[in-house]
Parts: C-alpha cells; sequence; structure tokens
C-alpha cells in the first residue's frame, strides 16, 4: 500500500465523518460505488481526478484544501 493512497484514505473518511455521511451516503451523493469509497479509505485504490474532484465536491471542500490535507498527512508517513 503505498503512502499516498493511506494519507488519501485517512482524509476522506475524516472528511466524511465530519458531515455526518456513511460510506453510502457519501456513495450516493458522488455517484461511485459503496465498496469503492470502502477501497478508497482504506487505501486500497487510487482514485483519479475525475475521482478526486468528484468526491471533493460531494463533501464541500475545495480540491486544494483537501490535497494539502493529503499532503500533511503524507508526511507522518516519512522517515
Amino acid at each position: 500500500m503505498k503512502n499516498h493512497n493511506k494519507a488519501f484514505g485517512k482524509i476522506l473518511r475524516s472528511l466524511r465523518k465530519d458531515r455526518g455521511y456513511t460510506q453510502e451516503t457519501l456513495a450516493f451523493e458522488s455517484g461511485l460505488d459503496r465498496t469503492y469509497v470502502s477501497l478508497l479509505e482504506l487505501g486500497s485504490r487510487s482514485p483519479t481526478l475525475d475521482t478526486i474532484m468528484t468526491l471533493c465536491s460531494a463533501v464541500n471542500v475545495p480540491l486544494s484544501q483537501f490535497m494539502q490535507a493529503v499532503e500533511t498527512e503524507m508526511r507522518r508517513y516519512q522517515p
């Protein structure tokens, strides 16, 4: 599992929970499959830019803010 996927998943889960969304709700709001949302949160999949933009819209967070949070989280995994 790559650190950037793990960091992305952690931030996605955090934003989803902050909004009170279940994985199913986020999947519905973004037009994605719930199992795919789960795999993203686990860091098992790498999202495309289209998917990232869709998720940002669903959680109402600008792309720049989302990616800044991912970069900050990634620093936790550096030796």
